[in-house]
């Protein structure tokens, strides 16, 4: 099995490409060991010192560091992914907790644009990082989103919101009037 590795934007998180599907459907974002009872896959890359964050997408896996080096994390995490895919265990048990979105209904129109938007042009690039950004809820002109994987914490997350999205958003939607991070 070769796992490709890519770096991303964000320093402290580091892309695993396995070659092989990860999820089927959505995405899983654990920040903790103790948030990883449903993954196997993800208790196995917490159980090594160092890793604070563990993102998984259709096909990577994105995984956050504390301060230890990459030299020293990056082949005990490569081997733990190839032991969960010789092992023939799942990668997420069960359903994924999905969070209900907090818009009014007479925004209905405004959200189903924002949501495509994020789907078809944010969302695919946001993957290209190792991340995910799915939308939380849209009040008075404020779209809020979440950023998970490479995206959380990530330094350069600002500037991708307030330039990036903000502006795609406010374009095709000048009822938006602000991003914020949730």
């Amino acid at each position: 099995m070769f796992i490709q590795t890519e770096a991303t934007p964000n320093p402290l998180t580091l892309k695993f490409i396995p070659g092989k599907t990860v999820l089927e459907d959505g995405t899983a974002d654990f920040r903790a060991k103790s948030e990883a009872e449903a993954s196997p896959l993800a208790r196995r890359l917490f159980d090594i010192d160092g890793v604070s964050g563990v993102f998984l997408g259709s096909d990577f896996i994105s995984v956050t560091k504390t301060d230890a080096e990459w030299q020293h994390l990056k082949p005990m995490i490569l081997g733990a992914i190839m032991e969960h895919y010789m092992s023939g265990a799942s990668t997420v048990e069960g359903a994924n907790d999905a969070t209900e979105a907090n818009y009014d209904a007479a925004d209905e129109d405004v959200v189903a644009t924002i949501k495509e938007l994020l789907e078809t042009r944010v969302r695919p690039a946001v993957a290209q990082d190792g991340g995910d950004i799915t939308f939380a809820g849209f009040r008075d002109g404020i779209v809020y989103l979440h950023m998970r994987g490479a995206c959380s914490g990530c330094p350069s997350s600002t500037a991708t919101l307030r330039h990036g999205i903000e502006n795609l958003l406010k374009h095709f939607c000048p009822e938006v009037e602000e991003v914020q991070a949730v």
